[in-house]
């Protein structure tokens, strides 16, 4: 069951709070491993009340716990199914894909980094 716009930007602003509050918030982290329900509801993400929730801080090697796409498949299939799974790492997870070998030197060194490609900047 495919998410239509609203309800995925809905369910991705709930996530994204949920992580933010676990990352900020020690207690929060807590309630989330205790009252899962209730401290995703206080994100947003209000789950049914026979639903089974699954909080997932750490995942196997090479499996991406941080991609907001498997996040919201996994949402879908909560849906499908009852069973919902959240990945909230222990610490925010940076994709560093898109940056060079050069890029990740300047930004280590507090070299120039430019946000268009004209030649005013450097």
């Amino acid at each position: 069951m495919a998410l239509d716009q609203r309800k995925r930007a809905e369910f991705v602003n709930g996530y994204t709070r949920a992580l933010i509050s676990a990352w900020s918030s020690e207690e929060y982290a807590a309630r989330l491993r205790t009252d899962a329900r209730a401290a995703l509801a206080e994100a947003g993400l209000e789950l049914p009340a026979d639903a089974e929730i699954v909080i997932v801080n750490t995942a196997a090697e090479g499996e991406q716990e941080g991609n907001l796409e498997v996040q919201v498949e996994l949402f879908e299939i909560g849906l499908a199914t009852g069973r919902y799974e959240f990945h909230i790492p222990e610490t925010p997870q940076i994709d560093t894909a898109e940056l060079s070998e050069g890029d990740l030197s300047d930004i280590a060194a507090g070299g120039n980094s430019c946000c268009c490609p004209c030649c005013c900047c450097t």
